[in-house]
């Protein structure tokens, strides 16, 4: 395979920010802090290396997630156990990672693959699963982009934080992720 040159990167949280941050509201999403995590992170990449929008060129959008988006889950989950309540529409949505790729799509005017992955373990936190990487190269080796704009992101489960806390274990409670704007070397 071959070499992959990064144009741009960018991390949620800002590893140099010197206040906690919060996500900015992400329209059309609720419920859940993981497609404004994917969008915000995307964005600091994509202005990091192009300004503003639209990005030249064919660029292609692939997300790495071993968890997904964890709090959607759960809000569907509790919306079909809950029979005297209607579930909300916008929950299926969101459900689906293409959702926040093609809003980001659109936002920036990008005409590459749009591709969402499950690696089998999360990268450590910073970090860009290498399967996620290796498939950057394929879409740059057949000619389906110019460039590729990786986003690993990490919910934070709550529900995982309640048992460590319980047990007096260190918690983890930040929402992570990472973009790199790659391209070949």
């Amino acid at each position: 395979m071959t070499a992959l040159r990064i144009l741009a990167e960018a991390a949620w949280p800002d590893p140099e920010a010197r206040e906690p941050e919060q996500l900015p509201p992400l329209p059309g999403f609720s419920a859940s802090s993981f497609n404004p995590l994917v969008a915000e992170t995307a964005e600091r990449c994509l202005r990091a290396r192009h300004g503003s929008a639209p990005a030249p060129g064919r660029t292609a959008l692939l997300l790495a997630s071993a968890s997904g988006d964890l709090a959607t889950a759960r809000a569907i989950e509790e919306a079909a156990a809950d029979t005297a309540r209607r579930m909300p529409p916008l929950l299926f949505f969101q459900s689906n990672p293409n959702a926040v790729l093609g809003h980001i799509a659109a936002r920036w005017g990008l005409t590459g693959p749009v591709v969402a992955i499950c690696p089998s373990q999360p990268p450590p936190p910073g970090r860009v699963p290498q399967d996620a990487l290796d498939l950057a190269e394929l879409l740059l080796a057949d000619g389906d982009a110019d460039q590729v704009l990786v986003i690993a992101a990490e919910q934070a489960n709550q529900a995982e934080q309640a048992e460590q806390a319980a047990d007096d274990t260190d918690v983890e409670d930040v929402d992570r992720a990472v973009a790199l704007l790659v391209t070949t070397a």
